[in-house]
């Protein structure tokens, strides 16, 4: 049977005025684009179309489905267990992936993990793996399942076989100022997702200044779209909202986030990194069949990491996949940026706010993102915090340090850096992590009461 053809122009057009677009006009665009029949300008266009006029709840749906069934859907039946996925809609210093999977992989669960490149201010969960010397993402199906088989974990980037729809407009969302559209962000994360051989997933939705949706209310929507995905495909889906008003632990940067990720596992944990990543694991366990609750879920995850078994998972997958596992037992032989200056407050008093998208921002400027979609990264760029809200911080005192292979990246850091903190007299209540969670039940105010391993 022939392919339905459609007049790309009358489609941006119809979108760009308001217009819904059917599920097959919305097919058409996408298997045009994926079969480089539409060029990058009439996508970029749709793009800004829908990023400016949003997209309906069968719009919505419409653009997932063709984006998963771009490639092929991945079947892992043969593969004991159920099995998790983790996704996060992104943030800075976000490197709970490279913490979470060896902690549940550890625990029994197997968690088939295709990640993607950072996104505008926001690192990617394969650039960070990259950065670990001989680390290879780029695993074919065939070595995917049986990595997965072997470790219960596995980490690869998008393969041209899997929503190859998705991995496309990914990057070009990333160049085309498009990325903070709710439609746009549930269809990549659940064609991705959905495509990779999951039975259930658990997800982070960020909020705040260092997300890409800034809005509690957004998020929520965010949330419920991605779990009626998950539903809609007979999937059990957990969304947990998070706040991304100030950086996730002290490092930002590939490298840097690899390395704090090592002292997790070995319980060297900043409590922010901690409380969410014990959540979410433990939610994993449970949706994995492996805990009876959440919090069973949980103390599970601790135990993992207390015993050594999350540290030496995250080992044997490094070596599965060639990485250097040296580095990874004794990070401090990780060569250093060519580059450093400190940053320093210029005011005494407490740390009243920390912009996280500014904070992302400056470490892009110092080479740790990319501002073209086929840019390298530099894995040893980034930054070190040493002082976070209600930190109290004195004039001239150091609360960063930039790192760079460039030193001329180092002034519009500091610029960046000087705008991102605010220092006031009084010390800032203490912030709310967690603060909502969406399941079958529907969403509602995360109750703290309920899980007593965070607190």
């Amino acid at each position: 049977m022939s392919r339905q053809y459609y007049n790309p122009v009358s489609l941006i057009r119809k979108k760009r005025d308001g217009g819904h677009l059917t599920k097959d006009e919305i097919q058409y665009l996408i298997d045009a684009y994926t079969r480089d029949e539409l060029p990058d300008y009439q996508m970029s266009a749709f793009l800004m179309a829908v990023y400016l006029n949003g997209m309906n709840d069968e719009e919505a749906s419409a653009i997932a489905y063709a984006m998963l069934h771009s490639g092929i859907v991945v079947d892992l039946s043969a593969v004991p267990g159920i099995k998790v996925d983790k996704h996060s809609t992104g943030g800075v210093g976000d490197k709970l992936s490279l913490i979470l999977a060896p902690i549940v992989a550890a625990a029994g669960v197997p968690v088939p993990m295709i990640s993607g490149r950072g996104l505008g201010h926001t690192g990617g969960t394969l650039d960070k793996l990259e950065s670990i010397t001989g680390f290879n993402v780029n695993l074919d199906l065939v070595k995917y399942e049986e990595t997965i088989k072997k470790h219960n974990v596995v980490f690869i980037g998008q393969t041209e076989d899997i929503a190859p729809a998705d991995k496309r407009l990914y990057a070009l969302r990333d160049v085309t100022a498009t990325v903070e559209c709710i439609p746009l962000i549930a269809s990549s994360i659940m064609s991705k997702k959905l495509a990779e051989g999951i039975d259930a997933l658990v997800l982070d939705v960020k909020h705040g200044s260092g997300a890409f949706i800034k809005d509690v209310e957004e998020a929520k929507k965010l949330g419920k779209r991605l779990t009626d995905i998950g539903f809609e495909f007979k999937k059990e889906t957990i969304a947990y909202l998070t706040s991304m008003d100030e950086p996730l632990g002290y490092k930002i940067g590939n490298w840097l986030e690899v390395e704090e990720s090592i002292e997790c596992l070995n319980g060297i944990w900043p409590a922010d990194v901690k409380e969410i990543t014990l959540l979410l694991s433990g939610a994993m366990i449970y949706l994995g069949g492996k805990a009876t609750s959440v919090n069973e879920g949980i103390e599970i995850a601790i135990k993992m990491v207390d015993k050594g078994k999350a540290l030496q998972k995250l080992i044997d997958i490094v070596q599965e996949q060639g990485g250097d596992t040296e580095i990874i037992r004794k990070p401090s032989l990780y060569p250093k940026a060519k580059y450093n200056q400190e940053f320093k407050s210029t005011s005494s008093g407490y740390i009243n706010a920390v912009d996280s998208y500014l904070v992302g921002m400056a470490s892009l400027e110092l080479g740790a993102g990319r501002k073209e979609k086929t840019a390298p990264v530099d894995p040893q760029a980034g930054i070190v915090l040493s002082k976070k809200v209600g930190d109290k911080v004195e004039k001239d005192e150091t609360i960063a340090v930039l790192y760079s292979n460039n030193d001329s990246y180092l002034a519009l850091a500091q610029e960046l850096m000087h705008q991102a903190y605010t220092v006031g007299v009084n010390k800032p209540a203490d912030a709310v992590l967690v603060t909502h969670v969406i399941d079958r039940d529907g969403t509602r105010a995360f109750d703290y009461s309920t899980v007593p391993y965070l607190k």
